[in-house]
């Protein structure tokens, strides 16, 4: 129930307070003197009571840090910069947030409002209207009072429907202003709806009859079958007909791979299995790239489409439906799931069409072994790969970042290990480079919290992105957060380098690098690091990282190779 707070409080204070009601654990940023007031809450009560602040060398880095503790924890990040260059500094992480509709809460200092239209220091920038096109809601908190009431509605917006970052700007003097009114701060279910939105019934009841009459149907699990943890249900309606199911790379862990259905977020035999599908069941995905935005030839145009998702604005967006079904992916499944028990028994052996595509997936997999087991010096970047995921525990946090080399990871992600929901990140939707270290600050910081402080956290990156956040090594080291980072170095813009290669003639230029030695930066960074040549001592060198217990650098020296992925994406105008 509400507890009244009868002390004598300022703006920042009121702000910790709203947090702490709110259980966060972390907020995520760059000091500034606008900020004062709530660094101060934070020392003098705010880790006392369970929240702390973790101060990094960018404000990028702190946007994509509450990013993925969003990601793996399913609660909102609250990240800050200060007002003008410390918010703008957030905009990219925001953004990539935004695109993958990921929760988070972000703060804006502003300047005293006496001074604001006087050219102050950092003054005159409108941070409302910098961030609209890349958050939900956007609030200027210009009372004190104000403040408690303007944090609960950022959380619901955050978090309503279908998720995505929200902004908040208070002035300086609003932040530093005392009040002695008294505040209570209710818990989150006495201010916003925590049930779950349930589908039409009749459409409910249509879509399954769909199903039950299909020849080849396909189930695809989107972002919101992981955000609304709805695993369990996905993968037993997909075992109880007999369903191929897999997903997106955000839906990546909605369904087992050891399952008898289960596709995983295979891509390569999910578009193939598309040209054959009547009818496909969708949830909180989207009909992207990533889906070939659902159009011919990928998709068969016959394909009779049942589209679930939590936002009325996403059905039939790029693909006509069938059936579109407005509610909470887990909700829905669990009412399907009724119906159909209700009408036929469980299947008990698949079909041979699903079972063509568990054998293609095998095939495939077997291939890229082969091509992935030669011993040449540089190294192939698939052999970097393979050793990876041959070494790494199977409920590992896996972090991808680049262009090319995040293409070859896609390839074994899933090869030797199934990959539980929440544990495979990337910045999808934006493909933002230079997330890897921020990301697995986050990571490392939400596995402790979770209970997990032993599970491994690998980043694998192109050494383009890896440069673009090195700063942060520091941050981690500060911290003591271990992870490994994994780089595929091959002295270029990998992607891009591609890109001229199969478009334009291999007249490259402004995509090579010079030579640079990663596992000495990472030394001076008073972590460990460790340059690789031999691919046969990559498991070793893995080993030794992790024993150090320390942030880890690999510096992996690998070949120039174009990935077929890549090529398909260039194919489809999507590079």
């Amino acid at each position: 129930m509400s507890k009244e707070k009868k002390e004598t409080m300022n703006g920042g204070d009121l702000f910790i307070k709203s947090l702490l009601t709110e259980n966060v654990r972390y907020i995520f940023g760059i000091p500034g003197g606008q900020l004062l007031s709530i660094y101060d809450a934070v020392y003098r009560f705010g880790r006392e009571e369970g929240l702390d602040s973790i101060m990094f060398r960018h404000e990028v880095g702190a946007a994509h840090a509450s990013d993925a503790w969003a990601r793996i924890t399913g609660t909102p990040g609250v990240c800050f910069g200060t007002v003008g260059p410390g918010a703008m500094n957030l905009v990219t992480g925001v953004g990539t947030a935004w695109s993958d509709n990921i929760p988070l809460v972000v703060l804006v200092p502003q300047v005293s409002k006496p001074v604001e239209d006087k050219f102050t220091l950092q003054g005159g920038l409108d941070q409302i209207t910098m961030f609209k096109p890349v958050t939900k809601y956007q609030k200027r908190i210009d009372e004190t009072e104000n403040i408690p009431d303007a944090v609960q509605k950022a959380f619901r917006e955050a978090i309503s429907g279908r998720p995505g970052p929200v902004l908040l700007e208070i002035p300086a003097n609003v932040l530093f202003k005392k009040t002695d009114k008294k505040f209570s701060f209710p818990s989150p279910e006495e201010y916003r709806f925590t049930g779950r939105v349930a589908g039409d019934p009749n459409l409910i009841e249509k879509a399954c009859e769909l199903l039950l009459n299909a020849e080849k149907p396909l189930m695809i699990a989107g972002e919101g079958v992981i955000q609304s943890e709805a695993w369990p249900e996905f993968q037993e309606l997909s075992e109880y007909l007999g369903i191929a199911a897999g997903a997106t790379i955000q839906g990546m862990g909605a369904v087992s791979t050891k399952s008898e259905t289960g596709l995983g977020a295979s891509l390569g035999t999910i578009m193939q299995a598309l040209t054959q599908v009547d009818v496909c069941l969708a949830l909180g995905c989207k009909f992207s790239f990533l889906l070939a935005f659902g159009a011919e030839p990928i998709w068969n145009k016959n394909i009779k489409v049942i589209h679930v998702d939590i936002d009325p604005g996403m059905i039939g967006r790029n693909r006509p439906v069938e059936v579109g079904i407005v509610g909470d992916s887990k909700l829905v499944l669990q009412q399907m799931l009724k119906y159909i028990k209700e009408k036929v028994k469980k299947i008990e052996t698949v079909n041979d069409w699903v079972k063509s595509l568990k054998a293609s997936i095998d095939s495939q997999i077997k291939s890229a072994i082969k091509k992935a087991s030669k011993d040449k010096t540089p190294m192939r970047p698939l052999r970097m790969i393979k050793e990876i995921f041959e070494f790494i525990d199977e409920d590992a946090i896996i972090i991808m970042d680049g262009g090319d080399i995040l293409v070859e990871a896609s390839t074994f992600l899933e090869a030797f290990n199934s990959r539980p929901p929440r544990s495979t990140l990337m910045a999808s939707g934006m493909g933002t480079l230079g997330v890897s270290i921020p990301y697995a600050i986050g990571a490392r910081l939400a596995v402790r919290h979770l209970g997990q402080p032993n599970r491994q956290v690998i980043t694998i990156s192109g050494d383009g992105s890896f440069m673009i956040n090195v700063q942060d090594l520091e941050t981690a080291k500060r911290y003591n957060l271990p992870f490994i980072s994994v780089i595929g170095n091959n002295s270029a813009w990998g992607m891009i380098k591609s890109g001229q290669k199969l478009m334009m003639r291999k007249r490259f230029i402004d995509v090579d690098f010079g030579d640079t030695n990663f596992a000495e930066i990472a030394k001076g960074f008073g972590c460990y690091g460790e340059r690789i040549t031999d691919p046969n001592e990559i498991k070793p060198a893995l080993q030794r990282a992790l024993d150090s217990k320390l942030p880890a650098v690999l510096d992996v020296i690998i070949d120039f190779e174009t990935p077929e992925g890549t090529v398909l994406m260039a194919s489809m105008g999507i590079l």
